[in-house]
Parts: structure tokens; C-alpha cells; sequence
């Protein structure tokens, strides 16, 4: 019987990377993996901790590097807060994302990109796939009340999680999709919400490993174990059967 392994390897797939706060370390965990077993997707999509992830990873950033990248943040690199609609102000965290990132628009970057992001304008997502990519993912990653909102190309934008916590608005119906979800529950959540259960659709094969620890800019502390847990959980999942 195959598993999943052969499955990503029988044709080009998409992998798409949920969103959850500070879920980031945990899909770094399980993009080092893939990385490792030399399971490279066609094109990345996602929300939030997963537009940082994929974003950085996809554009060029070896796994490897965006680790301990991840494991080296400090609340200080991104903690700026002033006045606005949210705590953060986000140059520092634009800032060090454009350090970061090997190319600077989704055009330059070496695999196609696509972020959710939450107008508030429409009040609907949208999906962001040209431009600057520190703006998008910014933009994306901007949570409510911990950052300000993002103005990009006209819109006011905020985090591509409100109502696309699965990051899959930017996948097609005929896309194989390799989805990473997230399952630690945001505080304002309620625990049968449907954004919190793994989506049901053709072509999707999908990667939740539990008992990751949620993290927050005041508990950064548990981030290596975020990542270890991630990682050994993709590791099983690549031998399961489909």
C-alpha cells in the first residue's frame, strides 16, 4: 500500500501551511523534513504563521537557516509598540523579514507564492501573489489586537487567519495539496469551531501532529520543542498509508 512518501513524490503538489499565532516554529519542524527527504512542493500557499514559514522557505531560505533563524527570535526583535489599532507597530518585524528574505517580490521568488490576508475594508480574504513579499507577509501575520493593521495596495489588511485559518484560500480545486495544520486553539476560538477541524476535499492530504506547544511572544521558551514535535510528526506521517 502506499504511503504518503510515494504520494508526494507520483506528481507536483502544493503545500499549504495553516495558520495559529506563533505556529511558525512548528512548520518549520515539519518544512525541515520535507526539505530533508527531498519533498519539494510546486508552489506554497497560506495564513499567517504559515505565509511566515512558507513565505521565507519558499522564497529561497534554506530550511536549515530558517530554523535557527526561528529559534534566535527574541521579543525585542519585533516588540514596538505604539499607537494604533493594536499593540505592535510591525516595522521591526517588516524589517527583519526583509533582512531575511533572499528575494524581495513574489515574482523573483524561485517557487510560487500565495498569502492569505483579511481586508477590512470588504470584510472578506484576500489573496496576495505579487508585490513586495515582506509587505504580504507582514500583512498576513498582522494578528488583531497584537499588530496594527497593514496598508497595501490600497486595502487595510490584517490577518489572513480571521477567516482563513487553514490557508487554503489560494488553492485550486485540482491542486494535490499537502496541508499542515495546526491544532492548538486560539483563545477566542471556541473548541467545535470549524476552522479548528481539519478540511475535507479532493486531492488533500493532510498533517496535524498533536501535543505542540502553543507559543506566544511571553512564552518563546518551548519553541526547540515546538519544532522537534512538528518535525518527528511529519516524519510518521510521510510512512503512513493512503
Amino acid at each position: 500500500m502506499p504511503c504518503l512518501r510515494d504520494w508526494l513524490r507520483e506528481a507536483p503538489f502544493t503545500l499549504a501551511l495553516s495558520s495559529g499565532f506563533f505556529g511558525f516554529f512548528a512548520h518549520s519542524g515539519a518544512i525541515g523534513v520535507l526539505e530533508e527527504e527531498g519533498l519539494l512542493p510546486a508552489r506554497l500557499c497560506g495564513s499567517s504563521a504559515g505565509a511566515l514559514a512558507g513565505g521565507l522557505w519558499g522564497a529561497g531560505l534554506p530550511a536549515a537557516r530558517l530554523r535557527e533563524e526561528l529559534l534566535a527570535l527574541r521579543r525585542q526583535d519585533f516588540w514596538d509598540p505604539g499607537f494604533g489599532l493594536g499593540l505592535l507597530r510591525g516595522r521591526l518585524f517588516r524589517e527583519r523579514l526583509r533582512a531575511l528574505l533572499p528575494v524581495a517580490t513574489f515574482e523573483q521568488s524561485p517557487r510560487p507564492l500565495a498569502f492569505s490576508a483579511y481586508d477590512l475594508g470588504s470584510r472578506r480574504t484576500v489573496v496576495l501573489r505579487s508585490g513586495p513579499l515582506a509587505d504580504a507577509i507582514h500583512a498576513s501575520c498582522a494578528a488583531p489586537v497584537l499588530f496594527q493593521p497593514v496598508r497595501l495596495a490600497g486595502r487595510l489588511l490584517t490577518d489572513g487567519g480571521v477567516r482563513d485559518r487553514h490557508g487554503l484560500a489560494a488553492a485550486g480545486p485540482e491542486e494535490r495539496v499537502l496541508y499542515h495544520h495546526l491544532t492548538s486553539r486560539s483563545p477566542w476560538r471556541r473548541s467545535g469551531s470549524p476552522a479548528l477541524r481539519i478540511p475535507e476535499r479532493p486531492g488533500l492530504q493532510a498533517v496535524a501532529t498533536e501535543g505542540v506547544p502553543r507559543l506566544g511572544p511571553f512564552r518563546l521558551s518551548r519553541a526547540a520543542e515546538a519544532v522537534a514535535c512538528a518535525a518527528a510528526g511529519m516524519r510518521a506521517a510521510l510512512d503512513r498509508p493512503v
